[in-house]
């Protein structure tokens, strides 16, 4: 507890560039800063071992240059090794290095692939595939000598014993995204193996009244009940929510450190949305599960890391969203918990006909909650000076666009509090009323949700146009049209291979060896004839139909017979379609997914 940030973090304990050697037998890899030790991977064992360099590396090999190593992961070939192929830097939080993962390779251990049968190397490419698919998802994070799964809050108050322990041993777990491929392979070699965080980070120098300061943004996506939107809502047993991200803002100023945090999360509740071809699929909120236990789970949690919860629940507080904001306001009135508020705020129904103004009447209402519960302030000598006590836990239906909009205008209130308390500020300045800085200010924030709603929805954010400009605009619901369509094809038709890939990487499933020999592979499930047939005959109907209402010269009584004839194809294949919907939806095929009507397989 006694311990500054700076000692904590100083220690490097991860190696930043090696060189990797493959050679027939072993892989080995050559910390480039201290060439005297190398990792050698057996090729035909799987054993890894550090060994002094006494020459084991043959001269004709050459090497290749990388910069870390994030884990190992089976598949049926057996085992492959992760590295950072390409970084790029991002800036520099208290001093270090903080980085972007750009590119990595996925090398296979095994010297051969005669072990497995033709079947099993098509499923193996069809894993790795899957893997590489997870890795090209924006954005991943690292950094070897600062902890980015903690917030500085959380790093201060680490005892001073912990700088002797493995950074990934020391991660705050729920952020810590590879710890599945590190875990069993990394525990005497932490110093080749590389944490890193999913989410949001922009580092900026700015300037204010001619003083020189770093701001920072940081978001971390947690590992816990992860997933795409519709596969992924509410509550586990666990207590774990779907898509829930902290997000930290930091300002650095003549080495005094502030931060203020919030997080987001879906209604800890057990509640789903499954694809079914519907534009709005419905909301189930389970009948024979214990919410209460589930949701103490949770807050308890939450009440342990980050102290008083005042929870916005952004949704809507009629039509389709009605039970589930009425089932959000019961639980937490059974809590009974004096640490938690909760603040409703139907932000459709307010801000309705583009009066997006009126954001300012829940801004204004919780700001002596924002008051109370502070923000985290460090002085330059080390010295403590501010703890916050609390955060705001923000939600509507996804947790992305409703809820980005008010945590960017709750964190433009809370920086201004925190510039002039450094100084930066004078009293009575504002962050919206130095236009340079708040045009950064918005440009981030708009940066942020759109990559945090790709990682969640496949798409960039909704209502952006508000964050970057301060006001709704035609040409902003023109792009969220768009955006809204895309997230339907993707959310339909590819997010169950995503969820598939994201299980793999996370360990939520584990391939077996024997997959397509003397078990089953879940990836050789093919679906029905049913799945392929329907949209082949609905787009013959759909261009017969146009091919005749565009191209026909004259038109006749037989033309306007074939016209209805085909029209009328259309018309019933899609009634099919959309009455079989759940068949052709694209959901997982690793995880024992219940859709309420099929099983899938299970590890």
């Amino acid at each position: 507890m006694n311990s500054t940030l700076t000692d904590i973090k100083a220690t490097p304990l991860i190696y930043d560039e090696f060189k990797i050697y493959i050679c027939p037998n072993n892989i080995f890899i050559e910390p480039v800063q201290n060439p005297n030790i190398i990792l050698n991977i057996d090729r035909i064992d799987f054993t890894t071992q550090k060994q002094i360099n006494n020459g084991q590396i043959p001269t004709e090999i050459k090497s290749q240059t990388i910069a870390g190593i994030l884990g190992v992961v089976k598949l049926l070939i057996g085992p492959y090794i992760i590295v950072i192929k390409k970084r790029e830097f991002v800036g520099k939080i208290d001093g270090h290095d903080i980085w972007k993962l750009i590119d990595v390779d996925i090398l296979p251990i095994p010297k051969t692939r005669l072990h497995i049968n033709e079947i099993q190397e098509r499923m193996d490419f069809e894993y790795l595939n899957m893997i590489k698919q997870t890795f090209n998802t924006p954005y991943y994070y690292f950094s070897y000598t600062y902890d980015l799964t903690h917030t500085m809050q959380r790093l201060y108050n680490i005892p001073s014993s912990f700088v002797n322990i493995p950074m990934f041993a020391r991660a705050d777990q729920r952020f810590l995204w590879n710890y599945f491929l590190i875990k069993n392979f990394c525990m005497d070699h932490h110093e080749f193996f590389v944490p890193i965080i999913h989410g949001f980070i922009a580092i900026n120098n700015c300037t204010l009244n001619g003083k020189d300061f770093v701001w920072t943004v940081v978001s971390r996506r947690s590992r816990n009940r992860h997933g795409p939107r519709l596969l992924k809502r509410g509550i586990d047993q666990n207590g774990n929510v779907a898509n829930f991200v902290e997000t930290e803002m930091i300002v650095e100023y003549n080495n005094t450190k502030s931060s203020y945090v919030q997080t987001r999360g879906s209604i800890p509740l057990y509640w789903a949305q499954y694809p079914t071809l519907k534009y709005k699929p419905a909301m189930q909120i389970a009948q024979n599960e214990n919410h209460l236990e589930a949701a103490t789970i949770h807050f308890n949690e939450q009440i342990s890391i980050y102290g008083q919860q005042i929870l916005i629940n952004l949704i809507d507080h009629r039509g389709a969203e009605q039970e589930l904001e009425r089932n959000y306001h019961d639980i937490v009135t059974m809590l009974d918990n004096n640490k938690i508020k909760y603040e409703a705020f139907d932000f459709h129904s307010e801000c309705k006909k583009m009066r997006w103004d009126r954001l300012s009447i829940l801004v204004n209402r919780v700001a002596h909650e924002q008051d109370n519960l502070k923000y985290f302030l460090l002085g330059s000598d080390g010295k403590l000076l501010i703890l916050q006590k609390g955060v705001f836990r923000t939600n509507c239906v996804d947790c992305l666009d409703r809820t980005n909009v008010v945590q960017s205008l709750l964190g433009r209130r809370i920086l201004t509090v925190m510039l002039q308390k450094m100084d930066i500020l004078n009293f009575g300045q504002k962050v919206e009323d130095q236009l340079d800085f708040e045009s950064l200010f918005k440009s981030v924030w708009a940066d942020h949700a759109d990559i945090i709603s790709i990682q969640y929805s496949g798409t960039g954010a909704l209502k952006t146009d508000f964050t970057r400009t301060g006001k709704r605009t035609y040409n902003g619901m023109f792009r969220d049209l768009k955006n809204s369509l895309l997230r339907y094809y993707k959310n339909n038709l590819r997010d169950g291979v995503r969820q598939d890939s994201i299980d793999l990487v996370l360990g939520n499933y584990v391939v077996n060896a024997e997959e397509s020999a003397s078990l089953s592979c879940p990836l050789e499930v093919r679906p029905a004839l049913k799945y392929f047939m329907y949209p082949i005959i609905l787009m013959i109907a759909l261009a017969m139909f146009m091919a005749n209402a565009v191209f026909t010269s004259e038109y006749n009584t037989g033309t306007y017979i074939f016209l209805l004839f085909w029209g009328a194809m259309v018309m019933c294949v899609l009634s099919l379609i959309f009455y079989y919907g759940k068949e052709f939806v694209n959901y997982p095929r690793l995880s024992s997914f219940d859709n309420g009507k099929r099983h899938h397989h299970q590890s």
